[in-house]
């Protein structure tokens, strides 16, 4: 390894599993602070808030800034922010409040359960102009008929992430890729997703983190999307084994990570030589 500015580094699976942290961790932020190695925490895990990961962390005993700090939902927030006209500002948000805050703190109003233009009745200018889905545990039948209902009616499609799983430390669940499914064969539309494989989210840390592509590596667990990612971003990445994906699924795509080790310690352990 070489030439290495900044790191962008997945969390789920790479850092901790639900609420346990994977081996490692505390020597690895140890590490980068003391080589003064630039780093943002990207995320397609759309449910919890910047605060909310920085006090994650700090309870696995790591502290971070804010600016250190990118989820899909801030991500999903500032695209939409700046790529859709100023009267698209109507959200129905199927996801928590990881994905809510930023939303309004991005000027958004979010609209409520059966808010729906009806124009049919003369009902207009109640609905959403966009929904926006992301990791929801808390998800309900009501949930998914108001987002139906307003994307039938016109409203944009816009997803945080696609994940179909989340990983746990009791194993692999139901990640937001399981929403859109549901979604998307009820509507017949496809959303449009904002975190990775889709290059946005790593454009942005790299504006936070004031690194090119060229000096920065993408740091994932699972090959569909942080390893892709970085591919579709024209970045170097280094895929861990303690998430998703394994050895033997490079074998099955088109595309591979730079580097392979097996845990952060292995990580911390290569970077120590730079």
């Amino acid at each position: 390894m070489q030439n290495i500015a900044g790191l962008i580094i997945d969390m789920d699976g790479v850092l901790w599993h639900g609420s346990k942290p994977l081996p490692g961790l505390e020597a690895f932020f140890a590490l980068l602070r003391e080589r003064k190695l630039s780093f943002v925490l990207a995320t397609n895990n759309a449910s919890l808030t910047q605060q909310q990961y920085i006090e994650k962390l700090a309870s696995m005993g790591v502290e971070v800034e804010a600016k250190e700090v990118l989820t899909s939902s801030m991500a999903t927030a500032t695209y939409l922010r700046e790529n859709l006209p100023e009267t698209k500002r109507r959200v129905f948000v199927i996801g928590e409040q990881g994905l809510k805050q930023p939303l309004t703190e991005q000027g958004f109003v979010l609209t409520d359960l059966y808010e729906v233009n009806q124009p049919q009745k003369g009902i207009e200018g109640v609905g959403a102009d966009i929904v926006v889905s992301g990791l929801d545990r808390t998800l309900t039948w009501d949930k998914l008929a108001t987002a139906t209902l307003n994307i039938n009616a016109g409203a944009l499609f816009y997803a945080t992430n696609s994940d179909t799983t989340l990983p746990t430390e009791l194993g692999e669940v139901m990640g937001n890729g399981g929403i859109l499914a549901a979604l998307e064969a009820v509507t017949g539309v496809k959303p449009i997703s904002i975190g990775k494989p889709e290059p946005i989210l790593y454009q942005q840390a790299l504006k936070l983190l004031g690194t090119s592509e060229d000096n920065t590596i993408a740091i994932g667990d699972r090959l569909n999307t942080d390893i892709l990612g970085a591919v579709n971003a024209g970045m170097r990445s280094l895929m861990v084994l303690t998430g998703v994906s394994s050895q033997h699924d490079i074998d099955t795509v088109e595309y591979a990570p730079t580097w392979v080790l097996d845990d952060l310690v292995q990580v911390t352990e290569a970077l120590r030589q730079l």
